[in-house]
């Protein structure tokens, strides 16, 4: 196997200053075959304060990277040698390792379906500039910490899926009633559970019932 890998920046080495210490930054992996844009997106996630801890060319070395390394994020091309974006996004999403920002090109719509099938948080089309790929990286880490957060009430799959359909239905129709952004309905509906003991799928059909009518599908 080839290293297609991209050197990190020096000043990345060491992060001993107080400001690090105090927060430590949030880390990426980075998976795009063409080493310019992979450059690219490394500059961008830096100047936007996260740690770069792996840039590589292929799927199969994300996913490994995503497992040695367990960053916050892992952003990554659909379409890339050895293993594509869409499988190696599945298998990170099987084993719950990081949410995953997918890049694709406008010819690629049915990959993008694929993507969102395999787990993928979010994605942005190329070309893309920073003001498209960082928001779309943030909506990753809240959804991901949405869902972290839902599993870990319920051990069956089965309810998990039904439990996250509730709950993005309540959180749209709180956003469209109450004017929240997504984050801040969902900690409403995660609020109201801690508080009346409830669970958040109980919070979630209380919300549809109030707001959208009937709570089932």
């Amino acid at each position: 196997m080839t290293d297609d890998t991209t050197p990190l920046p020096d000043d990345q080495q060491d992060f001993s200053g107080p400001d690090e210490e105090e927060t430590p930054r949030r880390t990426a992996v980075v998976a795009e075959d063409e080493s310019l844009i992979r450059m690219d997106i490394v500059e961008t996630l830096t100047e936007a304060g996260f740690e770069v801890v792996a840039a590589v060319g292929d799927g199969e070395s994300a996913v490994t990277k995503a497992r040695e390394l367990r960053p916050d994020v892992v952003v990554m091309d659909v379409k890339m040698p050895q293993v594509d974006g869409v499988t190696a996004a599945e298998r990170i999403g099987e084993d719950n390792l990081a949410p995953v920002v997918m890049l694709t090109a406008f010819s690629q719509a049915e990959l993008v379906e694929r993507a969102r099938d395999a787990g993928a948080m979010a994605y942005v089309v190329k070309p893309f500039t920073p003001a498209d790929l960082l928001p779309a990286i943030e909506i990753a880490i809240s959804r991901y910490q949405q869902i972290t957060q839902l599993e870990s009430e319920i051990a069956d799959l089965g309810e998990r899926f039904e439990t996250r359909k509730r709950v993005d239905r309540a959180k749209g129709l709180l956003q469209t009633n109450m004017g929240l952004s997504e984050p801040e309905a969902f900690r409403w509906i995660q609020k109201t559970s801690m508080d009346r003991r409830l669970t958040m799928r109980e919070v979630a059909d209380a919300v549809v019932d109030q707001l959208g009518g009937s709570g089932k599908d």
